[in-house]
């Protein structure tokens, strides 16, 4: 029998959520073809939490592409360590890894198989192929894709030849390619650069796309590289400035995407406004 005057239990805290991507201390070397050796990035510390999306900028060669292919497990770092969806870079199968990791790069849209339609494209996102695993898709990844393709609002695109895309057309069916990864969704999405290239309807329609996507599914953690704040989708959480393989500024978006931290990042003063949730750069007194 319980006494009515005696104090319950204390709730032992919850254990704090394993990060989607964890560099501790994470140094980058390497060599150029005349054997001088290149710092790509230089002691960085960076957490990603499970339904944080982070955008990351900087000026060309600041190392943003080098610190999504670690993210990705498509690299390894010269020192430090990276932790990507709770294993360690070079203790795990990286393959198994990047099935459950969705990307929207250039090199995956190079390397896709000549011919397929739209719908070949998403499907082959499945298992993180280049052309669909017709053996091992069944009805639920086929339902499964024309849910994306409608998400995505390329519907319309299906039965299109990827070839015959426009690219603003090509990046929303990339991205509903990377959306296909993982046995439901994709647990961590990166996009390399996914407005690059794109005319403002082109743009907005990407924008909205991933919008739409955050939406959906709140808690899938997203890594987006760009340099222009004016891609930014609205649903940023988080931001981090890198120059010269640094980290100049991480954290809240509202912090790091401001007048100051911008203009340093980029070497040229800027002022940085936000109206509707989107942020934009001008030059300052411009």
């Amino acid at each position: 029998m319980t006494d009515a005057t005696s104090t319950p239990a204390a709730t032992a805290p919850a254990d704090p959520p394993t990060p989607a991507v964890a560099l501790t201390g994470v140094t980058v070397r390497r060599h150029d073809r005349d054997g001088r050796e290149l710092v790509l990035l230089d002691g960085v510390d960076w957490r990603v939490q499970p339904g944080e999306h982070w955008a990351v900028l900087g000026p060309n060669g600041a190392g943003k592409s080098t610190m999504l292919q670690l993210a990705g497990g498509v690299t390894h770092p010269t020192q430090g360590t990276v932790d990507v969806l709770g294993h360690r870079i070079g203790r795990v199968d990286m393959r198994a890894l990047r099935e459950r990791i969705g990307h929207v790069d250039a090199a995956t849209a190079r390397g896709l198989k000549r011919g397929l339609d739209g719908r070949g494209v998403v499907l082959s996102g499945a298992f993180g192929s280049l052309a669909p695993q017709g053996r091992r898709l069944g009805p639920e990844h086929e339902a499964r894709a024309d849910a994306l393709l409608a998400l995505t609002g390329a519907e319309a695109l299906a039965v299109r030849r990827f070839d015959d895309c426009s690219q603003g057309e090509r990046q929303r069916l990339l991205l509903a390619r990377a959306l296909m990864a993982g046995e439901a969704t994709p647990a961590l999405l990166l996009l390399d650069e996914p407005a690059s290239g794109l005319d403002l309807p082109s743009r907005e329609r990407l924008v909205g796309a991933l919008v739409a996507s955050a939406h959906r599914w709140p808690t899938l953690p997203t890594i987006t590289v760009t340099h222009h704040l004016e891609e930014i989708p609205p649903t940023t959480t988080h931001a981090l400035l890198l120059r010269g393989g640094r980290v100049l500024a991480q954290g809240p978006a509202a912090d790091v995407l401001a007048s100051g931290p911008v203009s340093a990042c980029f070497g040229l003063g800027v002022t940085v406004e936000r109206s509707g949730g989107r942020w934009a750069a001008r030059l300052a007194g411009g």
